[in-house]
């Protein structure tokens, strides 16, 4: 199973232009799990997350693929299904 881990953080203003476009994969039935940088840094230090917004492309629990920093929806598109 593929998700998305979307590295997030309320004063970040990237990840606020990015949020829509994430909201926008989960409703077309994407699995995404929006992380809050400030609420849990252990997740962050297991992924190696230094920079947000951080987006994580999980299969079967396996990192497959990564993308630092806000980018177009086609992006994350290509991404998940090229993985």
């Amino acid at each position: 199973m593929k998700k998305f881990l979307y590295f997030s953080a309320p004063w970040c203003g990237p990840c606020r232009q990015l949020g829509p476009v994430m909201e926008e994969l989960q409703n077309e039935g994407m699995t995404v799990q929006k992380v809050d940088v400030d609420s849990n840094p252990e997740l962050c230090q297991e992924f190696n997350v230094r920079n947000v917004p951080t987006v994580v492309l999980q299969s079967n629990s396996t990192e497959v693929a990564r993308k630092i920093g806000a980018h177009p929806k086609l992006t994350y598109l290509d991404m998940y299904h090229q993985n």
